[in-house]
């Protein structure tokens, strides 16, 4: 109506009125304002009229349009920018919750029975009808003590058998044995995990680049051993591809008597230096935890090795590996040397065993034989450290004790060699002055028994 009283008051409509016929202004407001006031109520219901607000309203939301993974992901995740510089890894990063948990259908805020959704429609002959059941008011509180507890890092528990060097983690742990390759299983084999850690590598498109690096060694526990190093995205396909590898590069190691190595050696790789020594059967392994670990899968019950220099697990065992392969059976040595080989043991007493001769001319001048740790150990000597005094050795009580116990030091040695040597205690002098001879508690004993017999 405003619109079509807007046209018809503008002047090019008043012009065109005019030469059609001759219409006063006055006249034709009064007309239309008369005709505008009866079809809107009158003057006195309009002051009746409230102000109406509108709102517009979508039938459609944000949640609705966009699955859960995706709406999680807009919150958890970090921009592209973000990626490149590291960020959103670690403690700090938001973890997706499961709302879903804990949810029932049918079960709300209102404890209520709904026929067909939470309950039976029919029981027996009864039909069920829509109830009303009593609060439940920790409901709230479980869904949230729920849904805290997803957001929390839960630590693996497993059983003493199956932990590694430093409980739950990896290094340490079996893998199982490698893959089939063909119509090759690796029955009898196991793998364990040397070393596992992330490595990142800085790129100019990718940025950041995350891979998992791991190093295993596998074998049989008769000899045959092998290790690799292999990475991967993931940390199952990082292990998946080490042990892998593993199983395809194995070597066999000589042992002696099934038990430790032929002999003592250096070996070398990088800074790191190991001196590995021979031990008899039952002394156990006293050694690295990375050594130890390889000396369960190849076999050898009985070493004792010394890291010195760098302790990179990398080098140690490339370093424990190149040891093993040069190492030389006895046969080797005496064909070597063109001299017997001989052995000293405490079970033998000590005598002299031949374990081997060479095959060809025997040397006998004994001051051309080269000396049998030197030349194995390639002229190195481990580094021996003295041992330092304890702390009280240095205060002034501990001077007056030893001054104090000075007259009677090593008394009871002395006692227990003279028992052991001449059944009795005796001194120098005894033999001259058979009366000094010092009285024995039992044939003191002996003499007040005889004395009261008498």
């Amino acid at each position: 109506m405003m619109s079509m009283l807007k046209r018809l008051l503008s002047p090019k409509s008043i012009n065109i009125a005019q030469s059609v016929v001759s219409i006063k202004r006055p006249d034709i407001l009064k007309d239309y304002t008369r005709c505008y006031r009866s079809l809107i109520a009158p003057q006195t219901r309009i002051v009746q009229f409230q102000s109406v607000c509108v709102q517009q309203v979508r039938n459609e939301s944000f949640f609705k349009k966009h699955t859960a993974e995706h709406i999680w992901k807009s919150v958890t995740s970090v921009s592209n920018a973000g990626k490149k510089r590291g960020r959103g890894k670690g403690a700090g990063k938001k973890r997706a919750k499961n709302l879903n948990r804990g949810q029932v259908i049918g079960v709300g805020v209102d404890n209520m029975i709904w026929p067909g959704l939470n309950a039976p429609i029919i029981k027996g002959r009864d039909l069920i009808k829509r109830t009303q059941l009593p609060p439940d008011p920790e409901r709230q509180a479980r869904l949230i003590k729920l849904r805290d507890s997803m957001g929390t890092f839960k630590m693996l528990r497993l059983s003493p058998t199956e932990r590694g060097w430093s409980g739950s983690k990896m290094p340490g742990r079996s893998i199982g044995p490698p893959d089939p390759i063909n119509e090759y299983n690796f029955d009898g084999f196991d793998t364990k995990v040397l070393e596992f850690k992330t490595v990142f590598c800085m790129k100019a498109n990718a940025g950041r680049y995350r891979r998992i690096s791991v190093v295993t060694v596998t074998g049989n526990k008769n000899g045959l051993a092998g290790f690799a190093l292999g990475k991967a995205a993931d940390s199952r396909a990082a292990l998946r591809r080490a042990k892998n590898r593993a199983g395809q590069k194995l070597m066999y190691i000589e042992r002696y008597n099934n038990h430790t190595v032929y002999h003592d050696f250096f070996t070398q790789f990088c800074n790191t230096r190991i001196f590995v020594e021979k031990r008899p059967e039952g002394h156990g392994l006293i050694c690295h935890r990375a050594i130890k670990t390889i000396c369960e899968m190849i076999g050898i019950k009985d070493l004792y090795a010394k890291v010195e220099g760098s302790t990179n697990l990398q080098n140690v065992v490339k370093a424990f590996f190149l040891g093993l392969l040069k190492q030389k059976t006895h046969q080797q040595l005496a064909d070597e040397t063109n001299y017997h080989l001989v052995e000293f043991r405490k079970e033998n007493d000590y005598l002299p065993v031949i374990v081997a001769s060479p095959k060809g001319p025997v040397k006998t001048d004994p001051k051309e034989a080269p000396d049998f740790l030197q030349y194995v150990m390639d002229n190195k000597v481990r580094l021996r450290k003295k041992k330092s005094l304890p702390f009280y050795t240095k205060k002034t009580h501990w001077y007056i004790k030893e001054k104090k116990i000075e007259i009677v030091r090593n008394m009871d040695k002395a006692k227990y060699n003279l028992l052991a040597e001449y059944g009795e205690i005796r001194s120098f002098l005894t033999d001259k002055y058979p009366e000094c001879r010092p009285v024995q508690k039992k044939s003191f004993s002996k003499q007040i028994d005889e004395d009261e017999n008498q």
